[in-house]
């Protein structure tokens, strides 16, 4: 309830509404005392009503009091101005809407390049590539641990033959590309860069972001191949590679998306991913480069999950922590170094098998979450991608959400329409108060490699996940359609994408013939040469992976070359 109709409710008493002082403190307590005389919610879900879905209590209102410490010069601002809270633009997306930016990717190369297609003509602003399970764990698609996942999760990328495949048609020079792969993301970058420039278009003019982000990978994703901190130096070698050569490029994008996922709550999502953050940052410095050359190009990728207000804040909290530490703590001058920009997914986790219509439904209010929270780019997830590969409607009417939001709904009329409501100031405020705890514990294991290493992540997902499913299996929280409005199985008839096993057989076909065709006289010197600057810290990767996808090596053989210097990670049990 706003304070305006808190007066309007207390003038109808007949007495006007005090703003501060004994006055108000009295109109409070007797609205108290006539609240406490309602009954209390019963019935499905009412046990999680004084609490977020991540645990933050709540009030049943909030009023002026809640925000007595918000300094506005400090913690808000203006949009477009230190500290970001109400957006990194000053007329948010008054001047330009976020990119509606699909997630999509299934069996070969061609298949989805005719997905892409589809997207582009139906208003897509950018790509995004989702690639199969064999592909982000660094095997090709005819290796014994790639049978039966070829295609399912994802596009297999086995060489540049298919990069090239992938981007048949679309001019790679005008549309940006997200790349969401991280334990071989120098690989498919390094195949990115050369199939765009067979077409003639020099690497400096492409603009995208590839994840890259192998932090979150030992937290809570799990496709990683190499030990983190070997990893790291890959990671720092395509910041600086990208900063000296790719200027429109986001060089990583660090992900709470997948943290999140994992059974997270939001402050652990907002901490765990800024902590991640920062920890690249210090790497970079440590190489010897200067903070304002690398960091206006990082980019951000959050989850949009149910808890609608929860969200906002969340996105809201992320902006103004990020802009005082890059300033304050990390030194930098330049003000795009202080800016947070991010990329958002409706939550996966929240979608269901059951009733998947529902789903629309969820999506929806979830990203418009991530509009009021001031995303940049959005991915809405399909209906039945809980079942299967998106199909080609549930795709459609993916996007078509957020076309109607974008150009019916009118939420983009006005910067920040949330902008100093009482609960989403003072939710803002915990959520960044719970962020700098976990900042806190985090220091205290050294840093985030250590407290990776020491299981802490991984403990405090599995506790917040084990607690959330309690909440359902309790009835405490209502999942419509899972543990309450219950039916009959009704996902009889949708139609599936089915990936066969016929895919599989002709991509595991298509990467013997590539080896039977390329000059096999380049791949052992390519690969020698690529051993040869893993073993040296000076010597950055990029040139020599771009070297090896061009002699057609592939992705598998690459991976392999780079673990004999590295070695291959094995997680440490955490109990």
């Amino acid at each position: 309830m706003s304070l305006d109709n808190l007066k309007m409710t207390i003038e109808r008493s007949g007495e006007p509404v005090e703003r501060d002082g004994a006055a108000f403190d009295e109109q409070r307590r007797r609205w108290e005392q006539r609240s406490a005389k309602g009954r209390p919610r019963r019935g499905p879900g009412s046990g999680a009503v004084d609490r977020t879905i991540s645990d933050v209590p709540l009030k049943r209102l909030y009023e002026p009091r809640d925000t007595a410490d918000l300094d506005l010069p400090r913690d808000l601002a203006w949009p477009g101005e230190y500290p970001y809270t109400r957006g990194i633009h000053p007329n948010g997306y008054r001047d330009r809407l976020w990119t509606m930016r699909q997630f999509a990717g299934f069996g070969t190369a061609a298949q989805t390049n005719e997905r892409y297609h589809f997207l582009l003509e139906h208003g897509q602003h950018g790509l995004s590539v989702a690639f199969d399970m064999p592909t982000l764990m660094g095997y090709d698609s005819d290796a014994p641990q790639s049978r039966g996942e070829v295609g399912k999760c994802g596009v297999a990328i086995d060489s540049l033959a298919d990069m090239e495949l992938l981007f048949d048609g679309i001019d790679m020079g005008e549309i940006t590309t997200s790349m969401t792969i991280n334990g071989p993301a120098c690989i498919a970058l390094a195949q990115y860069v050369a199939a765009a420039e067979k077409k003639g278009i020099p690497r400096a003019k492409l603009g995208g972001t590839i994840q890259a982000d192998i932090l979150k990978e030992y937290i809570a994703q799990k496709e990683w191949i190499f030990p983190p901190r070997p990893h790291m130096r890959i990671i720092v070698d395509m910041i600086d590679f990208c900063t000296r050569e790719m200027p429109k490029w986001n060089t990583i994008s660090i992900s709470g998306y997948h943290i999140r996922e994992a059974g997270s709550t939001a402050a652990q999502e907002l901490a765990f991913t800024l902590a991640d953050g920062f920890a690249y940052v210090e790497a970079c410095m440590a190489a010897g480069m200067d903070i304002d050359s690398f960091a206006p190009r990082l980019s951000f990728f959050f989850n949009s999950h149910i808890d609608f207000f929860e969200e906002i804040a969340k996105f809201r909290a992320a902006r103004r922590i990020y802009a005082r530490h890059m300033r304050d703590k990390y030194g930098a001058r330049n003000p795009r170094s202080w800016q947070l920009r991010f990329h958002t997914q409706t939550a996966g986790c929240s979608a269901t098998a059951q009733q998947p219509e529902n789903n629309i439904v969820r999506v929806a209010y979830e990203a418009m979450a991530a509009v009021l929270g001031g995303t940049q780019s959005l991915h809405t997830n399909s209906m039945d991608e809980v079942l299967a590969l998106p199909s080609e409607k549930s795709v459609e009417i993916a996007l078509r959400t957020q076309q109607v939001l974008a150009y019916e709904t009118n939420v983009t009329n006005v910067v920040d329409p949330l902008g100093g409501s009482y609960y989403v100031e003072a939710l803002t405020d915990e959520l960044e108060r719970q962020a700098e705890s976990y900042f806190a514990q985090i220091a205290e294991y050294g840093g985030v490699i250590e407290a990776i290493e020491a299981g802490f992540f991984q403990r405090e997902i599995a506790e917040a996940s084990y607690r959330y499913q309690r909440s359902i299996e309790t009835k405490d929280r209502i999942i419509v359609g899972v543990n309450a409005f219950v039916k009959d199985d009704d996902r009889e008839g949708m139609e599936l994408l089915k990936i066969t096993e016929e895919t599989e057989r002709g991509q595991a076909n298509a990467v013997r013939e590539l080896r039977d065709r390329r000059d096999e006289s380049l791949v052992p010197i390519a690969l020698e040469r690529l051993q040869s600057a893993c073993a040296d810290p000076s010597d950055n990767l990029m040139p020599h992976l771009i070297d090896c996808v061009n002699a057609y090596c592939t992705e598998g053989e690459i991976v392999e070359a780079m673990a004999q210097v590295y070695g291959r990670y094995t997680e440490a049990a955490v109990l």
